[in-house]
């Protein structure tokens, strides 16, 4: 890695509680992790659950510049969602804060910890759609075309949901 850093992928995601400021503060949080810089972040896009109940989500995609190797990001974003309340009941469970690492860089990492590129991601119109919205060339129209079913709209666009007041 060079003293750069690479570029990676965030997926955020909340259902509970107040999720915009929710996703707000996550950014703020990840923007101070030692080595890291926030570089673009998406629309706000709202959801509906894959795979579960519960109510929609507010989803977004953020790319940063960071020197933490990946399983020390994930670790770090974890500590991020951990201080948010997320609390991990169930699988799929509805949450206040979801940070997922999609990309990072070109690398590949299969551990039970962290797989990256994150194995649900072409499965998912809310992490394929604000993906493509910073970064079409991470996504292809047949990934797009296949999740074209789920419901999502976005609801504001980075400048508008990023300087919303509480």
């Amino acid at each position: 890695m060079s003293c750069a850093g690479v570029q990676a992928w965030i997926g955020l995601g909340a259902n509970l509680g107040d999720a915009r400021a929710a996703l707000r503060h996550a950014l703020q949080r990840m923007a101070g992790l030692p080595g890291t810089r926030v570089l673009q972040v998406s629309s706000l896009y709202r959801s509906a659950p894959v795979g579960a109940d519960g109510p929609d989500y507010l989803n977004a995609v953020a790319s940063v510049q960071t020197t933490l190797p990946a399983p020390q990001l994930l670790q770090a974003l974890q500590q991020i969602e951990l201080e948010a309340g997320r609390q991990r009941p169930y699988l799929n469970a509805p949450r206040t804060l979801d940070l997922d690492v999609l990309l990072y860089g070109d690398e590949r990492h299969g551990t039970p910890l962290l797989t990256v590129p994150h194995p649900r991601m072409a499965e998912r119109a809310f992490v394929l759609l604000p993906l493509a919205e910073l970064a079409p060339e991470k996504t292809t129209a047949a990934q797009l075309a296949a999740v074209s079913h789920q419901r999502i709209e976005r609801v504001a666009h980075a400048s508008e949901w990023l300087q919303d007041k509480p």
